[in-house]
Formats: structure tokens, sequence, C-alpha cells
């Protein structure tokens, strides 16, 4: 457990997440997390304990390696996280729902580029989504209009498990009252294999013959099975393999590929990073390459690993400080325990990251992103891929104005004719309340500034810096 027996404030937080019901080795996973931040752990990982990746094998240069994945594609189960809510753009449902091209939501193109597999590839290719509480019933009912989309007799979901915020004045369970929801949390996507555990789900996939899971987030678009990386995977007996891709000045400030000095390959996380070593953190030179959070996961290799360590997985701590109520800065502070799913990198001798190009990574985390994949900056694949038009290497880099484009009934309204051409944009910069008229297209640079409410005519062309 990891945790003094003795120690009230562990008895307090058991009490109250088996009063949830939560499974006993969910709780002790969280217990051992909590046990790391009593003892002091920060959780951060500084320059002495890491170094940057250098090279990494290519999935452009693995297409020897097709037939061996297609040959493996009977053993294989898709996973999506797909527990948000897009709390973060004013939704409060599954993120998921959201229209992202053409009026396909995310788990209509999700469920689309299955179906396409499937039939490309003659497989039976099983989908989960590991929901979370509050995106379950939703996910369900709208992944009904897909009869065929369940295989094996397999659920199409499962659920992940909530964790307990931490107060950070005195290290007890947070409480509000109020609003009882908020005293509770996701413990991240690391989770997912506690809750591959808890849920049967593991066995099940075991007992069907299915080895390995191909994991990743509903909102990347981009991320589909692909049989050669599979193929890659399978031939070099590789027991946890994870997608990185080139960094650019957008992924900046998101979790970087590192080693530690005895040469695991490892994930850290922005919250990870010590404060005095953020410029270094963001620093795309020294740290090439970021976890897409694409990953590949032998499942026996994780059954082994969860025996061994009496059903707990042992993931890096995350210590990720917020308010108790997101909404509220004024909000008591609270810790949430968090894990990563990549984490488990380090956990493997023989665990293995594989360079992607970009189309394997179109995600949308706000409106900034999904303003580009609407865009024509993307483009929507026979097999229902996301991914960037084939003139570009880069996505455009998109910042509007939060204060008028932050939640998503703000962004439709400023955009009734849908969004601007971004194919020959390189940054996009919105200052002030602007709505877009029809076929407004934007090229290289472009930052537009309004000091009052504007509208763009229909037909703009707009380069550079343009006040309005």
């Amino acid at each position: 457990m990891n945790l003094d027996p003795t120690d009230d404030r562990a008895r307090l937080f058991v009490q109250r997440m088996r009063a949830q019901n939560l499974p006993e080795t969910a709780i002790l996973t969280f217990c051992h997390h909590l046990g790391e931040l009593f003892r002091g752990g920060t959780g951060t990982l500084g320059r002495d304990c890491i170094q940057p990746v250098g090279e990494l094998p290519d999935a452009d240069s693995v297409d020897d390696a097709l037939g061996s994945g297609i040959q493996a594609l009977d053993r294989v189960v898709v996973i999506k996280l797909n527990g948000g809510l897009g709390t973060g753009m004013g939704l409060d449902r599954a993120k998921s729902l959201l229209e992202v091209r053409d009026g396909l939501s995310f788990l209509d193109v999700i469920a689309r580029q299955t179906i396409s597999l499937r039939e490309a590839t003659d497989s039976r290719v099983p989908l989960l989504f590991m929901n979370s509480f509050r995106t379950a019933e939703d996910t369900e009912r709208h992944l009904a209009r897909y009869p065929d989309l369940a295989v094996d007799d397999l659920p199409l979901g499962f659920l992940q498990h909530q964790v307990p915020k931490v107060r950070v004045d005195d290290g007890l369970p947070a409480t509000c009252p109020s609003d009882p929801e908020l005293e509770w949390c996701p413990p991240g996507h690391g989770d997912l294999y506690t809750a591959l555990d808890t849920s049967g789900m593991l066995d099940r996939l075991l007992d069907r013959g299915f080895e390995i899971a191909f994991a990743s987030n509903a909102d990347n678009l981009g991320a589909v099975l692909d049989p050669a990386i599979l193929g890659y995977m399978v031939a070099n007996e590789v027991p946890f393999m994870m997608e990185a891709a080139d960094r650019t000045a957008a992924d900046r400030k998101g979790g970087h590929l590192c080693r530690f000095q005895d040469g695991r390959l490892a994930l850290r996380e922005s919250a990870q990073c010590p404060p005095e070593e953020e410029s270094e953190f963001q620093d795309i030179d020294l740290y090439r390459y970021f976890n897409t959070n694409n990953v590949w996961i032998h499942l026996p290799s994780i059954r082994r690993l969860m025996d061994d360590h009496g059903g707990v997985i042992p993931l890096g701590t995350i210590v990720n400080r917020k308010t108790l109520d997101p909404r509220d800065r004024s909000s008591s502070a609270v810790i949430q325990l968090e894990t990563a799913m990549g984490s488990a990198l380090s956990l493997f001798d023989r665990a293995a990251a594989i360079r992607v190009p970009r189309r394997r990574f179109s995600p949308v985390k706000n409106t900034n992103d999904l303003l580009g994949v609407r865009s024509d900056a993307f483009t929507l694949t026979r097999d229902s891929r996301v991914v960037l038009h084939p003139s570009r290497t880069e996505p455009p880099v998109v910042t509007l104005d939060g204060s008028y484009f932050k939640f998503i009934d703000q962004f439709e309204a400023r955009l009734p004719a849908g969004p601007p051409s971004l194919l020959g944009c390189d940054t996009l910069e919105v200052d002030g309340d602007v709505t877009f008229g029809r076929h407004v297209i934007m090229r290289g640079n472009v930052h537009i500034v309004a000091d009052s409410p504007t509208s763009i005519a229909d037909e703009s062309v707009i380069e550079g810096d343009v006040r309005l």
C-alpha cells in the first residue's frame, strides 16, 4: 500500500472511497500515490535524473512489417479514452459528441474508422471506450446507431475510476457540501490499466485471445490502428510502445519523451517539470519528441506487471495543483493525484518509442484546435481519419481571444458561415470580438485586433497585422 496504515488521514480517504463502492484495487492504487504525496513527493522530474532522447525508429520506414501486422489483427483491440466532458469549452456532456467535421461527431468518426478498418482487412478488431461516469450514458446512446460495432459479445465501454481531491492545507479529503461532485476528480489516463483490471475487461480480452491494445485519446482523430506499426511491435517483441512525434511551437507546453539516467525511456508531463526548468522544458530542439498518447500495450505483460505488484501498477505520481472549483480561482487549493498512461514506458526494459508523422496527431483540446481541424488545413480521408492537408507539414497555430471564443456557443456565434480558410496560414491570432464572414481566407502570419465588435466581410483575404 506504501502508506502508513496508522495515518488517520489515509483512513479518511479509504472510508470515502469505499462508501462510493470503488474497487479495492483502485483504492490501493490511490493510496500508493497518496503515500508518495505524504512522504513529500512532488512528482517532478528534473534535469538531474533525465536526459533528452536522440534518434527514434521511423514509422514511415517500417512498411516491411505490414504483413506481420495484418496477421496479428485478430489479436488486437482498439481503446479510446473518452472520459472528458469538454468543460473548458463550456460543454456539460461528453466532448466526443461535439461536431468535428462535416456534421460528424468524434464518436461518429471513430466508429466509421473502425468499420472501415474491419472491411479493409477482413478483421474483427473490437472497439472499446474508457468512459467516465459523466460520459458513459451519452456515449452508449449515441453509438446505438452503429449496431454492428460491438463484436465477440464485448461491451463497447468500461468505466474509469474517480478519486478524492486532497486539500493542500492539511492533506485531508476535500469537501464541498453544496456540490459534492467537486470533491472528486479523474485519476488521469494512467487509470486505464486499473480500470481494465477492476472491470474484468482485461481478463475477458485475454480469455478471447486479444493480446495487444492500441489506446489513444478520443479527441485525436488521426490515431487509427496502423498494421505496419503493429507489425513492428510484434516483430520486435515489444511489451509497450509509445508513438512520439516531432515537437513544434504548438507543442512546447505539452509532455515530452526523455530517458532516465539508466537509459530507460520515460515520459515527462508539464506538471512534472520543476518551475526553474520551464524554459528548457519548452526547448523543442533539446526535447525533440512529444507523446501523442497513442500507445501500444502487450496485455499479458501488463497482467504480469500488475500481478507482481499486488494489482497496483507503479506509475509515476503526478501532483496536479488546482482549485476545488476549477471555475472559481478563489476556492480552496487542492491537489489532484494523477498518472499518465504513457508513463508505463519506464516500467519495461524492452519498451520502445517510434517516431510517427503529424497526421497521427489531430487532437481537439479547445476551440483553437477545433477551428484548425474544421478548416481546410485538415481533411477527412476515405477511412474517416482527420489529418493535415497533404500540402502542410505542421498545423496552423491558432490563438483566439478567450473572452469571445473560449466556449462553444461563443465560437459558433462568431463563425456562422464556418471556419475561414487556413490552408495557407501559419499563425492566426485574434484579439477582440470578431465575427467571420463566408469564404474568408487567412494567409501567412495573421494578427487581427478589434477594439469593438467587428465583422470580417465575405471573401476577404487577410495577411499580416490588421486592426479592425
